[in-house]
Formats: structure tokens, C-alpha cells, sequence
């Protein structure tokens, strides 16, 4: 059985390629991963059986040489401390230059607006991790 390396896998879409050495690449479809692997990995080495059709070689079947990576939790950027001082900096902002505006029934300058903007986005992405 032939060792290549995966090119790429989209567990989305099910499918992927590996290097078959000295021949053509192979189609992974995502039926042939072995029990409990769900996807693959840029470079990962597996050992397969393969056929040719009339699309190309297609995997049969396939043995993991390389083992699968855990999936690495994400990190935060700040820790809870800082993050905890954006949100307070934040709700002084809203409260001085955001709502002031609001109540008066306008909008805040772009300047502040975008400001506060991006003060959001980066508290929600970090409290999305």
C-alpha cells in the first residue's frame, strides 16, 4: 500500500486529495476515513488502497500513518482582567458618548461611532472564543 500526504480535506464538503507518489494525486472521499476520524490535515501521512475510474484514482481505503491532531482550543488574546477593563472603558464610552446622542434622537459622530465599533468587536470576539 502506497504512504502520501494529504494536500487538503474539506470535512464540509467531504472530500479532499492526497499525494500518491510517483503517480497521479488521489480523491479522499470522506466515506473512507477510518472510524471516528471526522477529518484530515495538510501533510498528514496515510497509507491507502486505490482505484482508478473515470474521474481519477479514487481511495478504497485508508490507514492513518501520522495521528489525527486534537483540535487545539482557541487563545485568548487578553486576559480576564484587561478584558474586564475594555468592558469597563467601553461603558463609559457608551454612557459619555454614545447615548447622550441617542436619547437626543441623533446619531453619534463617525468618529465616535466607529470607535465604540471596534471596541465591540474585538469584546465579542474575545467572548466568543
Amino acid at each position: 500500500m502506497p504512504i502520501g500526504k494529504v494536500k487538503w480535506y474539506d470535512p464540509d464538503k467531504g472530500f479532499g486529495f492526497a499525494s500518491n507518489p510517483g503517480q497521479e494525486d488521489v480523491h479522499i472521499s470522506k466515506s473512507v476515513l477510518p472510524e471516528g476520524v471526522e477529518t484530515l490535515h495538510p501533510g498528514q501521512r496515510i497509507e491507502f488502497d486505490f482505484a482508478a475510474s473515470g474521474r481519477g484514482p479514487q481511495i478504497l481505503r485508508m490507514r492513518l500513518v501520522d495521528p489525527p491532531r486534537k483540535p487545539r482550543k482557541p487563545e485568548h488574546k487578553y486576559t480576564a482582567e484587561q478584558l474586564n477593563s475594555i468592558v469597563g472603558d467601553l461603558m463609559t464610552l457608551l454612557e459619555d458618548s454614545v447615548q447622550p446622542h441617542l436619547q437626543n434622537g441623533r446619531w453619534p459622530d463617525r468618529k465616535a461611532g466607529r470607535q465604540v465599533a471596534e471596541i465591540l468587536r474585538v469584546v465579542a470576539k474575545e467572548l466568543d472564543k
